[in-house]
């Protein structure tokens, strides 16, 4: 199954897409199957699974009510087997059971920020544009990137920095951060990224791309609550799965690969207590990884979208009903 004409508006190819359906495939093989798509982002991954498999029930979520309205003008022309949702990745068991689908054959997450997010100036994801410091997913939440660098103290902005975006001079930043805004408000993604350059020791500018991205990646998490969505999310896909049903999972920086590696570990592990004779059935692992390790786009894909030079690909298999 090769698939080529699935471009995203403004030229975006889905990442990894290729090998993304070639890992449902064997999950979709039946009459009926059901895929939930938790990230729908603008429907590439979507409209291509739908254009795969002419039984497939797709069952779309994504917070974000432009994604919601675009995808859903893309996959028009299967709109009788979809059900797009704007919801929270972690309602997905409660998206779930009112499209009545609570078991599904495949689940899909496609993480990190769409296109329109990042290319939309005004949505202040990204440091390249001179924007209003917002960076919601949802516009209708009330928590923003100008809030949280505006309010939070310095201790706060040292723990997001270092852990959402593992900053080496998380404490250097968060303090020049304050202390600017003693002065004045930081209401701007251009100001925002000036005080972190000047707060990044000029040797290490100097390597490694933008000095603003890493805080940018941390407040676009803590704004977005986004590992806590994963970390309801996913294992609830996990439990919603059929016996062959598969889980695949795009992430785009360590920390999410990280949790999902996790996840996927504690499903795919023999919890027999050590020195049995015979393996207790209770303790087997219910999942398969399908993937060893975490795989990585291709050279080819990576000139093709740059986008999807930090991907991670990582996938599992239901193979025991659960107890």
């Amino acid at each position: 199954m090769h698939v080529h004409d699935h471009a995203e508006p403004g030229g975006h190819v889905p990442v990894m897409l290729q090998r993304v359906l070639e890992l449902l495939a064997p999950a979709l093989e039946g009459p009926s199957p059901v895929v939930v798509d938790a990230n729908l982002g603008l429907g590439g991954h979507a409209e291509a699974l739908l254009a795969a498999h002419p039984g497939l029930h797709l069952i779309g979520i994504d917070r974000d009510p432009t994604a919601i309205e675009r995808s859903t003008a893309r996959l028009a022309p299967y709109a009788a087997r979809t059900t797009l949702v704007r919801a929270v990745s972690d309602e997905l068991p409660e998206v779930l059971a009112r499209a009545g689908h609570p078991h599904v054959d495949g689940a899909l997450f496609d993480l990190g920020v769409s296109s329109p997010q990042l290319d939309e100036a005004g949505r202040g994801f990204a440091y390249s544009y001179d924007a209003p410091l917002d960076m919601r997913m949802d516009p209708e939440q009330a928590l923003t990137a100008d809030g949280v660098v505006n309010t939070y103290s310095e201790g706060e902005l040292t723990r997001i920095l270092r852990d959402y975006g593992e900053e080496r001079f998380a404490a250097r930043v968060a303090r020049f951060i304050v202390r600017e805004r003693e002065a004045e408000p930081i209401t701007s993604t251009k100001r925002l990224a000036e005080i972190v350059r000047e707060a990044i020791p000029a040797a290490t500018r100097r390597t490694g791309g933008n000095p603003a991205k890493r805080t940018f990646q941390a407040l676009r998490i803590e704004v977005n609550g986004e590992l806590s969505a994963l970390e309801g999310a996913l294992p609830a896909a996990l439990d919603a799965l059929k016996v062959g049903g598969r889980v695949v999972v795009l992430s785009y920086h360590s920390l999410e690969d990280r949790l999902c590696k996790q996840v996927l570990t504690a499903r795919t592990r023999d919890t027999s207590p050590p020195g049995l004779p015979v393996p207790l059935l209770a303790h087997q692992p219910r999942f398969r990884l399908v993937t060893r390790g975490a795989e990585l786009p291709d050279e080819e894909e990576v000139a093709r979208n740059p986008r999807a030079a930090s991907a991670r690909l990582r996938a599992a298999e239901r193979i025991r009903e659960p107890e």
